[in-house]
């Protein structure tokens, strides 16, 4: 997947890592092992946070992130020091597709500097760069590239928290990019189509559309499903635990899911048109291509009906991931709350799978 530079951060030690997906409303835990022709779950946990300790991205509370990531780290049991992250959903984060003059990745490598600084809204020496050569373009003596650029101060306000919490943060990846490695152990890869994976958080939104497996289109927005949270709190009074159970479509006090279910219809028309907007940016640039499939991930594919919602909006058939489907899960661990939770899982395994594979 992306090269390691990204981060800066020097890989070493035991390949024993989990994948620490921290978001603006969980933390999520995630440890694989490695077995004879697959992989096996060792851990998956999750804890919720204290509302505003993260927003958009940034890291509000940090004192009290620390707290909670020792308290999922003791919760889940956690045995190894080793962690790989992930940064997204911020404006600090900048993700591109660009076209370059053909060259070597080790070329490449040497001059990425260089050729960010006219897409990169900050001083260059402010940030950490990576790159994904995508493959050469249609003109000749071009290639597609895939341009990623974080602000440093982000990437070490949680490299530090981690640290803090006890871990070794080996590396710090993006949530599209995580999602990449999901798929690929998960699904069947058809090196004809478009699958554009929607991660869709709290807080943001992580669009990966792939071809064959690769990444052909990216793109982060700061908009999620506090969204529907908000509107149900307002709409019927209830606490934030409460709006977050008629999201899922259970029974609270006297609202009965039917009454949320409009709430959350009406709510979700911003999460959708951003999602719709981005399918027609990525098609607009691209000449006889379509999107064949939508697999959805995150907080919003638990929400009763929202799949549904996002297929008829796009026009397009939308599957809930399955992270856990070609994952071994042994009987020591509750397969019924593996299966409830799976989709906010995914960045997790997709993390936890960027050290298993050295990627």
């Amino acid at each position: 997947m992306l090269s390691d530079y990204l981060s800066s951060i020097q890989l070493f030690g035991s390949r024993n890592s989990i994948g620490l997906d921290i978001g603006s409303s969980y933390l999520k835990a995630l440890q694989l092992k490695e077995t004879k022709g697959g992989y096996e779950l060792v851990l998956f946990d999750m804890l919720k946070l204290p509302p505003e300790l993260i927003v958009d991205g940034a890291i509000i509370d940090s004192l009290r992130l620390v707290e909670s990531l020792k308290e999922l780290i003791r919760k889940a049991e956690v045995k190894t020091k080793n962690a790989v992250i992930a940064v997204s959903g911020h404006s600090s984060v900048i993700i591109k597709r660009i076209s370059l003059p053909e060259m070597s990745e080790e070329e490449l490598s040497e001059s990425i500097k260089f050729e960010a600084e006219q897409y990169v809204p900050f001083d260059i020496e402010d940030v950490n760069l990576d790159f994904q050569i995508l493959g050469p373009k249609e003109e000749p003596g071009q290639m597609d590239v895939i341009l990623v650029a974080v602000k440093k101060d982000i990437i070490n306000e949680y490299v530090s928290v981690v640290k803090e919490a006890g871990l070794n943060p080996i590396i710090v990846d993006i949530n599209s990019f995580a999602l990449e490695n999901v798929f690929e152990i998960n699904y069947e890869i058809d090196p004809d189509k478009n699958v554009a994976i929607v991660n869709i958080g709290a807080s943001t939104i992580d669009i990966n559309i792939l071809k064959g497996g690769i990444s052909v289109f990216t793109r982060d927005s700061s908009i999620g499903s506090n969204l529907h949270t908000e509107a149900i709190q307002r709409r019927f009074n209830v606490t934030y635990e409460n709006a977050e159970r008629l999201k899922r479509g259970e029974p609270v006090e006297n609202v009965s899911p039917e009454d949320a279910q409009s709430v959350i219809e009406s709510a979700s028309g911003d999460i959708l048109e951003e999602v719709a907007r981005s399918f027609e940016y990525f098609l607009s640039t691209t000449l006889h291509e379509d999107i064949s499939k939508v697999i959805l991930s995150g907080g919003c594919a638990l929400i009763k009906d929202f799949p549904g919602l996002l297929a008829e909006r796009t026009g397009i058939e939308t599957w809930v991931m399955e992270p856990f489907k070609g994952i071994k899960i042994p009987k020591k661990i509750d397969v019924a709350y593996i299966e409830e939770m799976a989709p906010m899982a995914a960045v997790a395994m997709g993390l936890a799978l960027r050290r298993l594979d050295d990627r």
